[in-house]
């Protein structure tokens, strides 16, 4: 049976973890997430240094493992804490929520609130004030339509690890 106030709770947690990995990056250099900015300001832009992309990577695939261990943790209690049998399903619609909460929360408030609305200066790459991407609601669309996707994809993933543990 699938626990909607656990995963609201756990996609919040995990929303909250990733913006603050997201937000901090950005402050400490906006270029190492420079993959994720719409493509008139890649353009703009020189290509990541050699240390930027050392730094993406050591910023990104812990990133990255957040983004799979909060909602696999969610799963697995969820499970483990059920004294009646959790089926596939419910597997699923746990893990699956876990992470769309996130790209949810990702879409709404840190794409279209902070980064397209407000768009602060630590957000900004030099050499791209002003420019009309950063008002591109229809980008980040787009690319939350991949992170749907990718929740499916992790949500299958997660909760068949799961279910066979």
């Amino acid at each position: 049976m699938i626990d909607l106030t656990k995963t609201l709770l756990d996609g919040m947690l995990l929303s909250i973890l990733a913006s603050i990995v997201l937000i901090g990056s950005g402050l400490y250099n906006p270029r190492l997430f420079l993959q994720d900015y719409p493509e008139e300001i890649q353009a703009k832009v020189p290509p990541k240094t050699a240390r930027e992309k050392r730094l993406s990577l050591v910023i990104g695939i812990p990133f990255m493992i957040l983004l799979l261990i909060v909602p696999f943790i969610s799963t697995l209690t969820l499970k483990n804490q059920q004294t009646e049998y959790v089926g596939l399903l419910a597997l699923f619609l746990n893990a699956f929520g876990v992470i769309f909460i996130f790209n949810l929360f990702d879409l709404l408030v840190l794409d279209w609130l902070v980064f397209c609305t407000l768009t602060p200066r630590f957000f900004v790459i030099p050499g791209t004030e002003g420019m009309a991407a950063y008002k591109d609601y229809g980008y980040h669309f787009r690319a939350s339509l991949i992170g749907t996707l990718l929740s499916v994809i992790g949500g299958l993933l997660i909760a068949g690890i799961v279910f066979w543990l």
